[in-house]
């Protein structure tokens, strides 16, 4: 919803104001010089990217329009969920939680999470280091570079399509200018025409740099910050995940685990003891 708000804040303020200057909008409407600044773009986009790179930021535009994922809601279903295993093995003892992590669809636990198990990075990186404390073949520092190294590699391929789409929004103004110096050369090609007739091939070329520049700054790039904050917030899910498990393994009670936990949250995103304590209890109760 935002996006489309803002796109139309930007389109309303750039035209709107054209249009209450005197300006004619029909003038605007130059499909060649679309033509030129996108194909270019796309061209220089897919020459200067590996095809997987591509793929990933194929695969991550949606995100541009879909609603934040990691609300409140959720980081309070993963703290309970976290509550839950770890009282568990506090109880019954690090091998009581095997088949929960081997096969967390069919786990009596994670049933009570759907919302959590519908969230795959963060579900793989909850299993994967609950089975090697299962193993009980590494220590806790060993442990804690594993999982920042994880997180790293993670943040890392996520930053990719940002960083495509950073670069494209920054080339789009540069092929609006090539797209205003063709018709610049189109127009000096034409010198014998009448001035009116002049005036008009200037002006189609100026709505090339006009174009190049709008795309880029007003569309493109804001694009690639919405990618960067998405990854950010899914790069917390696991900074979450990692400070529980690293207390836990420090000796920490669940209660006092899940805590750690949600001290590392965005402000946005963190409950409240007494929020978090209630889902809890909640969760417990079905």
């Amino acid at each position: 919803m935002l996006v489309i708000i803002g796109s139309l804040i930007v389109l309303g303020s750039v035209f709107g104001g054209f249009a209450l200057t005197g300006g004619h909008l029909a003038a605007l409407f130059q499909p060649v010089e679309l033509l030129m600044i996108g194909g270019a773009a796309m061209g220089a986009f897919t020459l200067g990217n590996t095809k997987k790179a591509l793929k990933a930021t194929f695969k991550s535009l949606p995100k541009v329009v879909q609603p934040p994922r990691y609300t409140k809601a959720l980081y309070m279903d993963l703290m309970a969920l976290l509550y839950d295993l770890l009282v568990k093995v506090r109880k019954e003892g690090l091998m009581s939680i095997e088949p929960d992590v081997d096969d967390p669809n069919e786990s009596a636990i994670f049933a009570n999470y759907p919302d959590i198990l519908a969230e795959p990075v963060a579900l793989e990186f909850l299993t994967d280091y609950l089975r090697l404390m299962v193993a009980g073949n590494l220590n806790a520092f060993e442990l804690e570079n594993l999982m920042d190294n994880e997180i790293e590699t993670h943040h890392q391929e996520g930053e990719i399509p940002v960083h495509c789409i950073s670069r494209l929004a920054d080339s789009m103004p540069a092929f609006g200018i090539v797209a205003a110096v063709m018709g610049v050369i189109h127009t000096m090609a034409s010198v014998g025409l009448p001035p009116s007739e002049l005036g008009v091939l200037v002006a189609q070329a100026l709505v090339g740099t006009f174009l190049g520049i709008l795309l880029g700054y007003g569309f493109v790039g804001p694009f690639a910050s919405i990618l960067e904050q998405r990854l950010n917030e899914s790069t917390k899910i696991l900074q979450c995940i990692r400070v529980t498990l690293l207390a836990s393994i420090n000796g920490y009670t669940p209660a006092l685990a899940v805590e750690f936990g949600r001290k590392v949250l965005y402000s946005t995103e963190r409950p409240s003891f007494s929020e978090l304590e209630s889902h809890v209890r909640r969760a417990k109760d079905k």
